[in-house]
């Protein structure tokens, strides 16, 4: 058993995705760690404050991996360009909207990384703002896809209750399980990525740094768990 859950782990991390997530987990899980650690300290020292600049140095980690990630994106747009046509329309919609506002993602997260790393002379924190309000839409959009696809979901287990058979049945609430799943993960990216929007909007800037740890683990959990299981998470 030990040795098949290690060729478990060494396959997960021999993948890009499988990797990128471990680093996402282990990102957030020492923000986490550090931030409570910390307590209401504004510079910790020690083990604190070393957890902390570890979770810097492995967010710094993937938005430089992120760096090569466009033409995945573009390729994701084009493959699913407006949707297959026998789908409901405002998932049509929702998801053409949601891959348009991540293809833009990339670029202006490119432009705030290059600006600071003194490549192009730009300010970088309005390009690291703009990227983070594309982050932040992008997560309200898949929020209200999933909603929509459960209220379908719900209507037709609704409709088929007697009709349907147990393995049709079952395969629905399993998508029902995804859809609930997904909008607890997206709900916990958009609580981070509000907060790291400028101050004046909702509630930026006011999570201490175990609460930013905390619910970007609970989302990093719950997708490498979606992954275990087949699941598509593309959390940033």
């Amino acid at each position: 058993m030990a040795a098949g859950a290690l060729n478990g782990l060494v396959a997960v991390l021999e993948t890009y995705r499988g990797r990128d997530r471990v680093v996402r987990a282990l990102c957030y899980g020492c923000q986490l760690a550090g931030g409570a650690l910390a307590g209401p300290q504004a510079l910790p020292s020690g083990l604190p404050g070393s957890l902390l600049v570890v979770s810097a140095q492995l967010s710094a980690c993937r938005t430089a991996l992120r760096l090569f990630d466009d033409f995945a994106m573009l390729s994701c747009s084009c493959s699913y360009g407006l949707g297959p046509k026998d789908e409901d329309g405002l998932v049509r919609g929702l998801s053409v909207l949601c891959n348009l506002a991540n293809q833009l993602y990339y670029p202006c997260e490119h432009v705030a990384w290059a600006a600071d790393a003194g490549i192009i002379r730009v300010g970088s924190q309005k390009w690291w703002t703009l990227s983070t309000a594309l982050w932040a839409f992008s997560l309200l959009l898949g929020i209200l896809r999933s909603l929509r696809i459960l209220f379908q979901l719900r209507r037709k287990l609704r409709q088929h209750k007697c009709t349907s058979s147990p393995l049709s049945r079952k395969e629905m609430k399993a998508q029902v399980k995804a859809e609930v799943l997904s909008i607890l993960t997206d709900v916990a990216d958009l609580s981070n990525a509000i907060h790291w929007l400028p101050p004046g909007f909702l509630w930026a800037g006011r999570f201490p740094p175990w609460l930013v740890g905390l619910l970007g683990t609970i989302s990093s959990l719950i997708g490498i768990y979606q992954a275990s299981r087949g699941g598509n998470s593309e959390a940033v």
